[in-house]
C-alpha cells in the first residue's frame, strides 16, 4: 500500500465496559450495551433494537475483544480505528481499552485520537444542561494535554501520521475559548518532546472552514450532518409502544425521520475533495437507543445506499491529486447506541462490510 492509496479510518467509541462514573450516574454495570439492548420500534418498518452478531456484546477491557475488532475490520479493508478520547483537566474517561492496548502492544493495527472535548450530559448532547462531567480549558491543561498525549499514544508505531506527523483531531473546536492559542501551545510543547503535529477537526455542528485560519491543518468530514438532512417526516408510535409509554394514540414521534437516500444523493452532488478536507460518510443513522421519542434517524438506509455513496467518494478522491495521505473517516465502526455501525448485526449481517471491501477493491 503506497502513502497515495485510499485509506479507511473508521471512528470509535470505547465506551464498552463499565466504569465508576457510569455506575454512579446510570446504575451499576452501565454500558452502551444498556442503551442498545432496551431500544424499541418506535412505529411500523422501524429497525430498532440494533442487536451485534459476529462480535457478540463484547467487552472492551477483554484483550480478545480489542483483537476480534481490529481483526474484522482489516479483514474488511479497513486501515485504522480513530478512537475517541476523553479527557477532563487531567481525568481522563473510558480510558482502559486504549491503555491496555498501548501496555499490550495489541491488536497491531493503526489508531489515532480525536479528543471528544464536550460536557458529558444527562441527555448524551454535550450541551451545557443536567451537565454529569464539564469540560473546562485553559493553557496549563493544554501543556499537561498534549505532554500526555506525546508520551502516551503519539510515540507509539501504531499510531497514523502524515507526512510523519501524529494525526490528531478535536471533536468541537468552537468550545474553546481561543482554540488557536490552544494548538500554538500544543505544537510548541510537542516539539519539545520531537514531535510535528497534524491537527484537524470533525466538521460538524457549527464547524466552518474558517478554523483553518485558527492553526488547523485540515478538517475531517463528520456524517451525518444534522442541518444538512431533508425536511423531517413525522411518523405515528406503534400501539405497542404507546401502550408500553402509556401514552394516547394521538402521539406522534416528536424527532426526526429523515430520508437517507435523499441525504446521500444530495452528498453525492455536492460533496468535493478539497487539499486539507477528509471526506467523511456514514453507514445509517439512529439514536433512538439514546433519545427515545425525541431522536433523529434515517429510516431507509440499506448496504446499497451506502455503497453508492461510497463509491462517489472514492472516485472523485482517486482522481485527486494530493499532497498528503488519503483518508475516508466512516462514522462509525461501532455506535451502536446512535443505530450507527460497520460491525455486523441482526438485520444487515457483515453486509456493510462487505460493500465497504468491494469499493475499496474496485478502485
Amino acid at each position: 500500500m503506497s502513502e497515495k492509496d485510499i485509506r479507511a479510518i473508521a471512528i470509535h467509541l470505547p465506551q464498552f465496559h463499565p466504569i465508576p462514573e457510569n455506575d454512579k450516574w446510570w446504575g451499576k454495570g452501565f454500558t452502551e450495551w444498556t442503551k442498545v439492548t432496551s431500544a424499541r420500534p418506535l412505529f411500523k418498518g422501524h429497525y430498532q433494537p440494533h442487536l451485534p452478531t459476529d462480535l457478540g456484546y463484547y467487552d472492551l477491557r477483554l484483550e480478545e475483544s480489542r483483537i476480534a475488532q481490529a481483526e474484522l475490520a482489516k479483514s474488511y479493508g479497513i486501515y485504522g480505528f480513530c478512537y475517541y478520547h476523553y479527557w477532563f483537566n487531567g481525568k481522563r474517561m473510558l480510558n482502559r481499552p486504549l491503555d491496555d492496548m498501548i501496555s499490550t502492544k495489541t491488536p497491531d493495527f493503526p489508531f489515532m485520537l480525536c479528543w471528544a472535548n464536550e460536557n458529558w450530559t444527562r441527555r448524551w448532547d454535550g450541551d451545557d444542561k443536567e451537565i454529569l462531567m464539564k469540560q473546562e480549558y485553559n493553557q496549563q491543561d493544554d501543556i499537561e494535554h498534549i505532554r500526555f498525549l506525546c508520551k502516551q499514544f503519539f510515540s507509539d508505531s501504531r499510531y497514523i501520521r502524515v507526512n510523519n506527523k501524529p494525526f490528531f483531531v478535536i471533536y468541537r473546536p468552537s468550545l474553546f475559548p481561543d482554540i488557536k492559542e490552544t494548538i500554538d501551545t500544543w505544537r510548541r510543547e510537542a516539539l519539545k518532546a520531537g514531535f510535528e503535529l497534524y491537527i484537524g477537526f470533525m466538521q460538524g455542528f457549527s464547524y466552518h472552514e474558517n478554523y483553518l485560519d485558527e492553526g488547523f491543518d485540515c478538517l475531517v468530514e463528520f456524517h451525518p450532518r444534522h442541518a444538512l438532512m431533508p425536511p423531517p417526516e413525522p411518523a405515528p408510535l406503534s400501539d405497542k409502544l404507546l401502550h408500553h409509554l402509556n401514552l394516547k394514540t394521538s402521539v406522534y414521534y416528536s424527532g426526526r425521520v429523515a430520508s437517507y437516500e435523499k441525504y446521500a444523493e444530495n452528498m453525492i452532488r455536492t460533496q468535493e475533495i478539497k487539499e486539507g478536507v477528509y471526506p467523511g460518510i456514514t453507514p445509517m443513522w439512529d439514536n433512538t437507543a439514546r433519545n427515545t421519542t425525541n431522536a433523529t434517524l434515517f429510516h431507509d438506509s440499506t448496504p446499497a445506499l451506502y455503497k453508492k455513496w461510497l463509491t462517489s467518494i472514492l472516485k472523485k478522491y482517486q482522481a485527486f491529486q494530493s499532497d498528503n495521505s488519503k483518508y475516508v473517516f466512516i462514522n462509525a465502526w461501532n455506535e451502536w447506541a446512535e443505530g450507527n455501525h460497520l460491525e455486523p448485526c441482526l438485520k444487515w449481517g457483515n453486509q456493510y462490510l462487505e460493500v465497504t471491501k468491494h469499493a475499496f477493491d474496485s478502485l
